[in-house]
């Protein structure tokens, strides 16, 4: 039948369920009725059944295919470790708490990991239950061995899926869209065509994890996941910027070509290399043309702080920030032109920050502070692109401070992503206890009682068991009901076909099929009732089976879902999204304590301003820190079987991220000199500038904190005034007299604050 005539979502669980089939089938009939070997073909086929149909790896096939490639290996291990501790019933349980606990709790380290683990269970779970055979394992490995191989040719191979936009090209056509901003802004008529405009806006929703697939999101620990997701940051902050500048440039007019030229490097570089060496031409942002270049961000971004976190953009200070480092990665490596992109625009942005604004009007500093802006993201961009790109060969020139993880080792950071999730906050540590403590009960009730088929026992607990306990009790009623009906259903198959093996053989493929196209649609109840069916027809071709069997099933399937009803009820959490709530409420707490005490230090000018850059700035590191790793773990959990539809839509969890990136270098830049400059000397603000900036501060932190409550409200907590923004209000447009470059500079780090709180409540419609 062609795709076209079915549902989507049937069309998709029905290419992995002809998969699932073909490689289970073939590797099942292979060894039983080929070789011989009830053990092997039992291993070939629960290979793909785990890997491939418990299991959701994200990504297409050939990704797919290689993640299950570099899993054989574990695979291997886990039978192994399975066989010899099912020697003595403690020792089972032991193990299985210990595994439990790992295989889920290796869900920090991403998306792939996350999908891959409930199939590893199972891999683990299979050779745990007697008999204790440890002279089987060599047929166990064969057979565990020919079903990957099987698996991974069927993924890389059979019907072949359209490959989607990796991030780094999502962020590289944003890059694009960035240099024909620029370019445009910075001659006549010096404001965005609707093109520009609304290619900017896109390609800026394009950038959210909501938008891209999840293999593709850049949440592993590593140096160039780290760095591709402070990539997608700078772009999106760098095309909002953009979005909101008008008026003629003047004297800006270099610092915006140079953001221009840098954005398009840095697209060339996010773009694989050619057989030439040559980025490929970009297929979506006109009137970009990439340009070979070395790795950007082999300078350090000018005025970044010691001990800062890594941020995308930031608010001008008053002066500038230090000469770039001479020089750039390797031109073996990515060519030799971007270095030079970034040191031009390095001290284009240096040269107006330090000049004296002629004529000395308001508009004029405005304009100023919001380019300067630009410039300090586009700069970031660089940087944090160079480090996606090339790791750490890219962070010999880079401040540690800022990209504190350019010359990390990835054993620290590992250990830096385990040690943030080791607590009962992570959602991650709470499912690997709960998980690894009910599959132990499990083992422990099934060793202890001799339960027949136990094993069944255990994949219902590790299958029906969710993320909260209403969740977890919903489920299980449901899938009691489909068992039940599927025992019924196996128990009239039983008797009727009896003793004939071949019915079954012929039955079996056509069976699975049709499970693993309907069951992940339907839910879970039409899930455990098909699975019921099939596991009769594979367990009647291994031994005689009578209708009592789907009596055990069903025994089996309550005992499993009783043991996770019960761990689910005494430790479950709140769930990724709540726990995300959570992280990024305190951020924006922790950003509004920033910014009223920096308003009050630069209009009280003069030493108090860098005395006060210090206050405040650890808990709002560590703020950030952990709602980093929150995101992470949001975009690490596994969509739940049988869930068809995607997340839905809710808050822009990157923009409040990026709102706590801003607050951090902002402050940074406008009470701290630059490295090894003498401290500032500026005197204070005059009675009128600064009682409007200081309330221009006070305003944004109240937002702030409303902002906070809307991410993680309380039963009373009251709506989120719409807009965030008073049109009345007039703030924000003062011009006050006297006012000095670093006023339009702090309310131009201000105003950007507010666009982040913007976009974190905007609808997803309206994306800015």
């Amino acid at each position: 039948m062609p795709r076209r005539w079915v549902p989507a979502a049937y069309a998709a669980s029905g290419v992995r369920a002809v998969r699932v089939a073909l490689v289970g089938a073939s590797g099942f009939y292979l060894f039983l009725y080929g070789f011989g070997s009830s053990v092997a073909a039992t291993y070939a086929l629960f290979s793909a059944v785990a890997l491939a149909g418990l299991s959701r790896i994200p990504g297409t096939g050939p990704q797919r295919a290689a993640t299950v490639l570099r899993l054989v290996p574990v695979c291997w291990l886990l039978v192994v470790v399975g066989t010899f501790l099912s020697v003595r019933t403690w020792s089972a349980v032991a193990g299985m708490l210990v595994i439990g606990f790992a295989l889920t709790f290796a869900a920090v380290g991403g998306p792939r990991p996350a999908g891959a683990g409930p199939g590893l269970q199972l891999l683990y779970i299979l050779p745990s239950f007697p008999p204790y055979d440890p002279d089987s394992l060599g047929l166990r490995l064969v057979g565990t061995t020919v079903g990957l191989a099987l698996l991974v040719l069927a993924e890389r191979y059979l019907f072949p899926e359209p490959a989607t936009p990796s991030y780094r090209e999502l962020a590289a056509r944003a890059a694009d869209t960035a240099a024909r901003c620029a370019r445009e802004l910075a001659g006549p008529p010096h404001a965005l065509s609707s093109s520009a405009a609304r290619r900017a806006r896109e390609d800026s929703a394009a950038l959210r994890p909501l938008n891209v697939p999840e293999a593709d999101r850049p949440a592993g620990p590593g140096v160039r996941d780290r760095a591709l997701t402070h990539t997608g940051l700078a772009a999106r902050a760098l095309l909002g910027r953009l979005a909101v500048l008008a008026g003629p440039p003047g004297g800006a007019g270099e610092v915006l070509r140079g953001v221009g030229r840098l954005a398009e490097r840095t697209a060339g570089d996010l773009r694989p290399r050619t057989a030439t060496g040559s980025a490929p031409e970009p297929g979506s942002a006109p009137g970009s043309a990439p340009v070979p270049g070395s790795a950007p961000g082999s300078a350090p971004v000018p005025g970044s702080a010691p001990g800062s976190a890594p941020v995308p953009g930031s608010a001008p200070g008053s002066a500038p920030g230090p000469a770039p480092v001479p020089g750039s990665g390797s031109g073996s490596e990515l060519g030799s032109g971007s270095g030079g992109a970034y040191e031009d625009l390095a001290a284009a942005r240096a040269r107006l920050a330090a000049a004296p604004a002629r004529p000395a009007v308001p508009t004029v500093l405005r304009r100023d502070a919001a380019v300067l802006e630009v410039a300090d993201v586009a700069l970031t961009l660089a940087t944090a692109a160079g480090l996606a790109v090339r790791g750490r060969a890219a962070a010999d020139r880079v401040q540690p401070g800022r990209f504190w993880y350019a010359r990390t080792p990835a054993p620290l950071l590992w250990w830096h992503r385990i040690q943030g999730h080791a607590g009962r906050r992570s959602v991650f540590f709470q499912n690997a206890v709960r998980i690894g403590l009910a599959l132990a009960a499990a083992r422990l009730v099934a060793g202890l009682d001799t339960l027949p088929h136990g094993f069944w026992a255990m994949l219902a607990t590790l299958s029906l068991t969710r993320t909260t306990v209403g969740d977890t009790w919903s489920t299980i009623r449901v899938a009691l009901a489909g068992t039940f009906a599927g025992a019924l259903f196996t128990a009239v198959v039983l008797t009727l076909v009896g003793p004939h093996t071949a019915v079954y053989a012929v039955l079996l493929p056509v069976w699975m099929l049709f499970a693993f196209t309907v069951g992940p649609v339907k839910g879970v109840g039409w899930a455990q009732g098909l699975f019921t069916v099939l596991v009769a027809m594979v367990f009647a071709q291994l031994a005689s089976a009578t209708w009592k069997l789907a009596g055990v099933r069903m025994l089996d399937v309550l005992i499993g879902s009783l043991i996770g009803g019960v761990f689910g009820l005494l430790a479950w959490p709140r769930g990724a999204h709540n726990e995300l709530g959570r992280a990024a409420a305190g951020l924006l707490r922790r950003a509004a304590e920033i910014v009223v005490a920096t308003s009050a230090a630069v209009a009280a000018g003069g030493a108090g301003a860098a005395a006060a850059s210090g206050r405040g700035y650890r808990s709002l590191r560590h703020a950030l820190i952990m709602a980093e790793s929150a995101f992470a773990q949001y975009q690490s959990e596994p969509a739940r079987f049988g869930a068809a539809a995607p997340r839905p839509p809710g808050p822009d969890w990157q923009a409040a991220l990026m709102a706590g990136h801003h607050t951090l270098w902002g402050s940074d830049r406008l009470t701290n000199p630059p490295e090894g400059a003498p401290p500032p000397a500026a005197p204070a603000l005059g009675p009128e500038p600064a009682e409007g900036l200081s309330g221009l501060g006070d305003r944004v932190a109240g937002r702030m904190l409303l902002v906070s409550a809307h991410l993680d409200p309380g039963g009373d907590t009251p709506p989120v005034p719409a807009p965030l923004r008073d049109p009345a209000y007039r703030g924000f447009a003062a011009e006050p007299p006297g006012a000095p470059r670093r006023y339009y500079a702090a309310v131009s780090w201000l105003d950007s604050l507010m666009t982040d709180l913007e976009r974190v409540t905007a609808p997803e419609g309206e994306a800015r």
